[in-house]
């Protein structure tokens, strides 16, 4: 394909038109597959993203010619593997995307491909287990049972016949569950009418995830107690499900649409009296902001929930320009390392959380913007592991580099596993804290 300059404009997304025939026709697929993929090889900026677009150029260049049209189409799936849908490529890489004419959309591309393979029923017991994390969360909130489990999970024994069942990489870190769910546990605020004149909703509705919720609930209490010391009132959605990020990974989209119909009626009726939405985990957010939206585009409650839902940080800034946070702080955090992950960065909002945390006095934050490889349940795969650690070496030296007391990230997940890297690698260690604990450590409540 010749060669045409990138468009300088924002990028647009289409809706993803997963409802059609189409959609699902593999000659079509591959069609498309094999025009991007040409792209893709004749522009080569994305070679250090991800695993899927070095194991592409390899590709090519092992055929005749070197040309992606000549790529065995059996070996396209060789690429999709790869790909965990960080979305890096398209919002901060590729000059192609839309509106650009050449309209090239490698993420949801890639979603397609998995979508198929999906309804064809070529998925592993494996990836159907460790996408469905409102079944896993069961495990959650029983004392004994999650003794017993945890006790396991830190088993060398166990970790190793859990590998050889499911595949699940025996070094990987995997979370432990609570002893007490979030949503059982937290405390509820009361709740006061919007101010006027008040740019952010003066009300705040949570929706805990299944992370906070099952895994580490403490999460959610650190973003309960700054909302109460700044006089936000809140409350937890009456009811909620997996937001459908997990299955949306692995190309499940009538899961998705399941999970949608449980907990959209009950979020929208929260955006129409006014309150914000906000979630803890970047993933959920991205979720109900942008992926929704482009499944369900002409759906006026997903519509109505993406306009109303918040990142906590996004949120706390907004609340600072109207000069509603309280800035009393009582404690410096001194040296943070903190790491922007990819479904964060590629929501546009910014860097919210480093200018909340700038806020405390004595407090040095470097920012490390680069994907950590561990993207969901990617990095915990036996056949996936090594890679999500190759991917993110440069973040596990860029993040102990300064030295210093604590290292975070938004994703609790992609935190844990920048720990173990840097402990693997022999780095200089610091505690690892989600800006929420911080920030709440900061306040000193």
């Amino acid at each position: 394909m010749p060669h045409k300059e990138g468009s300088l404009e924002a990028p647009t997304r289409h809706p993803l038109d997963w409802l059609s025939d189409g959609f699902y026709d593999q000659d079509l697929l591959d069609k498309e597959l094999a025009r991007v993929f040409d792209i893709c090889a004749g522009c080569r900026r994305c070679v250090s993203l991800c695993g899927a677009f070095p194991q592409l150029f390899d590709l090519v260049d092992e055929t005749d010619s070197g040309e992606a049209h000549d790529v065995d189409k059996q070996h396209f799936n060789k690429v999709v593997d790869q790909c965990y849908l960080c979305d890096l490529c398209y919002m901060t890489k590729c000059p192609y995307v839309p509106p650009h004419p050449w309209n090239v959309d490698f993420p949801h591309l890639m979603l397609r491909a998995k979508a198929l393979h999906y309804k064809r029923g070529e998925v592993s017991t494996r990836d159907k287990v460790l996408s469905n994390t409102d079944a896993l969360g069961h495990f959650a909130g029983i004392p004994i049972v999650t003794q017993v489990v945890n006790a396991v999970n830190h088993t060398r024994a166990a970790r190793s016949a859990l590998e050889n069942v499911l595949q699940v990489d025996k070094n990987a870190w995997l979370p432990d569950f609570a002893t007490r769910k979030f949503r059982s546990a937290a405390k509820k605020a009361p709740v006061a009418p919007v101010k006027d004149g008040e740019r952010t909703p003066g009300k705040v509705a949570i929706y805990a995830t299944c992370y906070v919720n099952f895994n580490e609930p403490g999460i959610g209490h650190d973003l309960l107690a700054i909302l109460a010391h700044n006089g936000i009132p809140y409350e937890l959605v009456t009811s909620e499900a997996c937001c459908g990020m997990p299955l949306l990974e692995q190309g499940n989209l009538e899961g998705v649409a399941e999970k949608k119909a449980k907990n959209m009626p009950v979020l929208a009726a929260y955006a129409r009296e006014g309150y914000a939405l906000m979630g803890a985990v970047p993933s959920c957010v991205l979720m109900y902001k942008h992926e929704l939206p482009l499944m369900f585009p002409d759906d006026a409650d997903v519509r109505a929930v993406s306009e109303a839902f918040w990142d906590p940080f996004e949120y706390l800034v907004s609340r600072h320009r109207d000069g509603l946070l309280k800035t009393d702080f009582k404690e410096a955090l001194g040296k943070v390392s903190y790491h922007v992950p990819c479904h964060a960065r590629v929501q546009n909002i910014g860097r919210k959380t480093f200018d909340t945390l700038s806020l405390v006095p004595d407090t040095q934050v470097t920012v490390i913007e680069r994907c950590s490889g561990h993207a969901g349940t990617f990095g915990v795969k036996k056949e996936f592991h090594g890679m999500a650690m190759k991917i993110g070496g440069p973040v596990f030296k860029a993040m102990a580099q300064p030295q210093p007391d604590y290292i975070s990230s938004d994703c609790q997940l992609a935190g844990h596993h920048i720990e173990q890297g840097i402990d693997e690698a022999g780095l200089p260690k610091a505690s690892l804290a989600h800006p929420l604990t911080l920030l709440r450590k900061a306040y000193g409540i």
